[in-house]
């Protein structure tokens, strides 16, 4: 699979993650990882590429950019969701680069979630890039991936979720109630 970069003659490879993924893919991942200072210190990157969804690469066959996901249950929603990163190398920001790995990612993941049942029940993404918040203003993305917004991190970064279409909620936890509630 191949997209055009931009109006240039760059063109990028898509490959999946998980058990698709080879031991030299990996190595090139987590040097592109070190070396774009794009993990968190102290992280050498080898729990983290168990996680890659998908990768691209560039038409010199470098590492672009690289998915990532990993279930998470964040209080604030109550539910069970996969936590996406993207890590995009700088020369390819300005490309749609970052939509078209998040796209392919977004299928995948529903995909693998329906086969099994929806263990997770959507994909939460933290806006670090100000791009996106500058140019997707709306509550709802439109077009394909129709991630919603929830409010913001603890961080303060803006957050998304894109629900998976035949999931359902997962059983709320039993929460306690105090002796004087009203019910309704």
């Amino acid at each position: 699979m191949e997209t055009k970069a931009s109006s240039s003659v760059k063109r990028f490879s898509y490959h999946l993650g998980w058990d698709q993924l080879t031991r030299s893919d990996a190595d090139d991942i987590i040097a592109f990882w070190q070396r774009e200072k794009a993990l968190p210190e102290g992280d050498d990157g080898r729990a983290r590429v168990s996680q890659v969804v998908f990768f691209a690469r560039d038409s010199e066959d470098e590492i672009a950019a690289v998915s990532t996901a990993v279930p998470k249950l964040p209080p604030r929603l109550g539910q069970p969701v996969l936590y996406y990163r993207t890590y995009v190398a700088p020369a390819w920001r300005r490309t749609r680069l970052v939509y078209n790995l998040l796209r392919r990612s977004v299928n995948l993941l529903e995909q693998d979630a329906a086969r099994h049942d929806y263990p997770c029940i959507g994909i939460l993404i933290e806006l670090e890039n100000e791009r996106f918040g500058q140019m997707g203003r709306m509550p709802i993305w439109p077009k394909r991936a129709q991630f919603v917004y929830v409010g913001l991190s603890p961080r303060g970064l803006e957050c998304r979720v894109y629900w998976f279409r035949k999931a359902r909620l997962k059983p709320a936890p039993a929460l306690a109630r105090p002796q004087n509630a009203v019910s309704s």
